[in-house]
């Protein structure tokens, strides 16, 4: 069996290494263009920051690694067409420039995404950066000891996590968003708020609702980011709009999302049963709404990367689907989030309702107690949950966990009031945060049926 991988991250390394490890005669080839593997971008912010120290600690894979799994590693190597029909695919070596034409029984796509570049004045102006992979992390690295305002555009995750690095290394921050909150598609505004208070207590500069309009510069260099509602002095951009599938080679070829993420079914089948596709180049199921939704994450690769080998030769095991679980720590607090947001449920269509609770983890006999915010998410008809987030300067984000198996069980929140947590004072109260959220949700009245008689 001849198996063709183009791309090799989060969802190709999974991918090349369990198809190796389970179909140890396959001749497997990877392309990628870039000259390393296995990059985990998620660590960018701790490595700006300065918090890792060792950048190849982010690194866990390498072309040797997989060389002793027999695996032939093409860096370095850019695919430039793939005839699905003919099976066959065109490279180059972005080296010398060589082209040349391989075949393949088994393609794997894992080409991953691309940070969105915007097309606005200004943006071929020296000092506006991205932050994906390796490369970028290392310039914005360099480029930020030369300055001292940077600012960021785009306050999602990674976004978020600039600002905060950058303004623990001294530098003068200012964040913009086109949204009137931070972490508006991960959170609801109860979370938002002290968050983007916690923010600004730190120096870093909010400028919320403001669409970046064009860039201006002098000699070449940026010096100003113009916005829907005014200009923000700067020595440096980084731009972390979002992400958008890597998928111009099965253009036409594969069924694909509006916005080109590659739709598969519950084995990672394309539309086309020879042709598989992982990681941030697809779109995944999402079990709240149960439809396909595109959520680039590194959890999502590595499942959707692994069953594409268990797969490869026949349906063994189906994808359960993703609840888009996450998480961040900004500073001093804690926050994770699994499923729907309330803003979001509600933008979907879906009549939903919420229990919002405030209480410390653990009983206030204890020499300390955190408190804890949380919020569940479900629906008003079936009162099946759909979503959660938390916050608290105590690290409670392993709950969310907890709450995503039960979205993926489609259990309801009156459920949630009754599952069998531990008590014990070191660690929680009697009735774990958990129950409480469900407690609360509980109807106020009981509806009194009739008694049977025999």
């Amino acid at each position: 069996m001849k198996v063709a991988v183009i791309g090799c991250t989060h969802a190709g390394t999974a991918a090349i290494v369990n198809t190796a490890q389970l179909y140890p005669d396959a001749e497997i080839t990877v392309y990628e263009r870039n000259d390393n593997i296995s990059f985990l971008s998620c660590g960018i912010a701790l490595y700006v920051g300065g918090v890792i120290k060792d950048p190849q600690g982010l690194f866990y894979s390498s072309p040797e690694k997989l060389a002793e799994l027999g695996v032939t590693t093409k860096m370095r190597h850019e695919v430039i067409k793939v005839d699905t029909a003919g099976k066959t695919l065109r490279a180059r070596n972005l080296a010398t420039g060589e082209e040349f034409n391989d075949s393949y029984d088994k393609l794997i796509m894992t080409t991953g995404s691309w940070p969105i570049v915007p097309k606005l004045e200004g943006m071929e102006l020296d000092g506006i950066l991205l932050s994906k992979n390796y490369n970028h992390s290392n310039t914005i690295i360099e480029r930020a000891q030369q300055v001292n305002r940077i600012t960021v555009v785009g306050a999602g995750y990674i976004g978020v996590e600039l600002v905060e690095a950058f303004q623990m290394n001294g530098k003068q921050v200012t964040l913009i968003d086109g949204e009137d909150r931070i972490l508006s598609k991960y959170l609801d505004e109860e979370f938002t708020t002290p968050i983007q208070k916690s923010l600004e207590d730190h120096g870093i500069k909010l400028a919320l609702g403001e669409k970046v309009s064009s860039f201006a510069g002098e000699n070449g260099k940026v010096t100003k980011v113009i916005t829907s509602k005014g200009e923000h002095e700067t020595d440096l951009v980084i731009l972390c709009i979002g992400f958008r599938p890597n998928t111009e080679l099965l253009k036409g070829q594969v069924d694909m999302l509006p916005n080109g993420a590659i739709m598969v079914n519950d084995y990672m089948q394309t539309s086309l049963p020879d042709v598989f596709a992982a990681g941030d180049s697809c779109a995944i199921h999402y079990n709240p709404t149960g439809q396909h939704a595109y959520i680039p994450l590194a959890t999502n690769a590595v499942r959707m990367g692994t069953l594409v080998a268990r797969n490869l030769v026949e349906n063994t095991i189906p994808y359960m689907g993703t609840q888009g679980t996450s998480g961040i720590k900004i500073y001093e607090d804690n926050i994770a989030g699994t499923g729907l947001t309330e803003d979001a449920a509600k933008h979907e269509g879906m009549d939903v309702e919420s229990v919002m609770i405030t209480d410390n983890y653990r009983p206030e006999f204890m020499p300390t107690f955190e408190q804890v915010q949380l919020k569940v998410v479900y629906a008003r008809g079936t009162r099946r949950i759909l979503g959660a987030q938390i916050m608290s300067k105590m690290d409670l984000t392993q709950s969310i966990n907890t709450v995503s198996v039960c979205i993926q069980n489609r259990m309801t929140v009156d459920q949630l009031a009754f599952i069998d947590f531990f008590f014990q004072p070191h660690y929680n109260k009697p009735w774990n945060f958990l129950n409480t959220a469900g407690l609360q949700a509980l109807p106020k009245t009981i509806e009194r049926k009739e008694p049977v008689t025999v």
